[in-house]
């Protein structure tokens, strides 16, 4: 089979600095990942490119062929409802197939999808939508309720399933055509946007353009080593950009087919799974590979699987370690974040260092660097931080001008975009994740803002003050723990705790409650009022080391 030329096939013979001297990223001036991927899949190399299943046993598969045609028929279902080019696209689905076609579609027409999980409260669909003047929703049935306080902003609602008032997902796209003429797409053009937490207020929309899409690519075949023929089970939700770049965009840019499961975590499940459909390359966060170690891996036949990748917490060399032992495979890290996607990665026949976060991506300049712009000397703790421009680099926050510029810094070797994250270098290259600079929770690989756990708090009656921090924790890397001043006559037990648990999960999406909450008198503060998170940080470190 004469692959098409956009897949890549990396020499890694010579090693780190072998293909890292040879790499050109080589970004085309227009780019329509629906059409220039799939569409093209579909013409010259034609193949697996989805297995769905759910926890009901049911099963559906996908060709390349299949979702070239879907994708354009859907294409067509938006245009006929006057979505166009550059018009935002809510896309509230789960891991189903509807949520592929719904992307690519978009896509395809030239608008921008908002990937969002399911588990988002009316009041964080509301901001999403008004923030980004979203033209078009689409969700499950069983969620459209969510929505009725919006249907006056919303021109176009399409369900999964039958809602009154939306249009129904697989009516519409049986009906369209299959011919769809695309729109010229430049690879300055948004292309895709997701909302992420930060320290302080609302979500950022973190907006990418079509050659970030075309970009992703590099990790899924430098990292993830993908190529026609595997099978990628990444378990990562639709509504983060980790199931973009390991579910749609890295796989299906290398080839390859991705497995696709819609339901509940269960260890054994999820290792009947991965024997049952051969999978090759298995993506999870630390927290589910420790899970699956407890049932015994060896049990199972994993002949198959010959790539195991982590990403969005650290795995511990304790995990690192069993797995390895139980599977004979390690654990491959990477990090990235929305806002870049993956930076440093850790590469298929190179030496794996458990615990680090790997080296900096083919074609790109990451340091360590200090709070002037300057590389630090290795082993000297600082701000992880790319030179840019780079391709993978996010147009910016939608409609933040200043919270984007505050994301750059100039040195005396050029303009490097700094994550907040803070990491060292070793001898060897290799980066190791020290924390955050910032207040940002990270728990089982979500990331979760102190400030949108606080606002929910404190519109609890019963609530004068509060702050939330990280709490560390062995299994889930950290837990949101809340600390709450109540007002005069209020009762700090265990009957408080429970309620204000539930008004969190009640308001926002439920993996953002507190875990702990603890009352106290007062909160400590600076002397403008400010309260210290750090102080309420550092308590919780010391409380575990003592």
């Amino acid at each position: 089979m004469n692959l098409p030329s956009f897949i890549m096939a990396p020499d890694m013979s010579g090693g780190y600095a072998g293909f890292c001297r040879d790499f050109r990223w080589d970004i085309p001036t227009e780019f329509n990942f629906a059409v220039d991927v799939v569409d093209r899949m579909a013409r010259e190399a034609d193949g697996p490119a989805l297995i769905w299943a759910n926890h009901l046993g049911e099963e559906r598969r996908f060709s390349f062929s299949d979702m070239s045609r879907l994708s354009s028929r859907f294409a067509n279902v938006l245009a006929a409802q006057g979505v166009k080019k550059g018009d935002f696209v809510l896309v509230m689905l789960p891991r189903i197939p509807e949520w592929q076609i719904a992307i690519l579609g978009a896509l395809k027409l030239g608008a921008v999808p908002i990937p969002c999980i399911e588990m988002l409260t009316t009041k964080d669909i509301e901001y999403r939508v008004r923030n980004s003047g979203a033209k078009a929703a689409i969700c499950r049935a069983d969620h459209a309720s969510k929505f009725d306080p919006l249907l006056d902003l919303l021109n176009v609602r399409i369900s999964v399933g039958e809602a009154p008032g939306w249009l129904s997902f697989d009516h519409e796209t049986q009906q369209a055509s299959a011919d769809f003429t695309p729109p010229r797409v430049m690879g300055e053009d948004p292309a895709i946007m997701y909302y992420t937490s930060g320290s302080t207020g609302n979500p950022k929309g973190v907006l990418h353009c079509s050659r970030g899409l075309y970009s992703w690519r590099v990790s899924a075949a430098y990292w993830l080593d993908l190529r026609p023929g595997d099978t990628m089970w990444c378990t990562a939700d639709t509504g983060w950009s980790k199931a973009g770049t390991s579910i749609l965009f890295g796989p299906w840019s290398q080839g390859a087919c991705s497995l696709f499961y819609d339901g509940p975590f269960d260890p054994v499940t999820r290792l009947q799974l991965l024997e049952r459909y051969k999978v090759t390359v298995y993506c999870a966060p630390a927290t589910e590979l420790f899970r699956l170690i407890d049932h015994d891996p060896r049990k199972y036949d994993l002949s198959a699987l010959r790539q195991t990748v982590s990403a969005g917490e650290a795995v511990s060399s304790v995990i690192a370690n069993r797995w390895r032992e139980v599977t004979g495979l390690p654990i491959s890290e990477a990090y990235g974040q929305t806002e870049s996607l993956m930076m440093v990665l850790n590469y298929p026949g190179e030496a794996v260092h458990p615990g680090s976060m790997g080296r900096p991506i083919p074609g790109s300049r990451i340091e360590i660097i200090d709070h002037d712009g300057e590389i630090v000397a290795d082993g000297v703790e600082g701000e992880v931080a790319m030179m840019t421009p780079h391709p993978q680099l996010m147009l910016g926050y939608w409609q933040e001008p200043e919270r984007t510029a505050k994301c750059f810094l100039k040195g005396s070797q050029g303009v490097w975009y700094v994550t907040g994250d803070r990491a060292v270098r070793d001898a060897d290259g290799y980066l190791w994740y020290r924390g955050r600079s910032d207040d940002i929770i990270n728990s089982a690989g979500y990331r979760i803002g102190p400030g949108e756990v606080e606002n929910v708090l404190l519109d609890h009656p019963a609530v004068l003050e509060c702050a939330v921090v990280g709490k560390p924790d062995p299994h889930r890397g950290e837990i949101v723990k809340a600390f709450v001043v109540l007002r005069a006559g209020q009762e700090g037990d265990a009957g408080m705790i429970r309620t204000l648990q539930d008004h969190c999960k009640a308001i926002t999406a439920p993996y953002k409650y507190p875990r702990e909450i603890e009352f106290v008198a007062a909160l400590p503060k600076t002397l403008t009022g400010k309260t210290q998170r750090n102080q309420l940080r550092e308590m919780e470190r010391q409380r575990l080391k003592g």
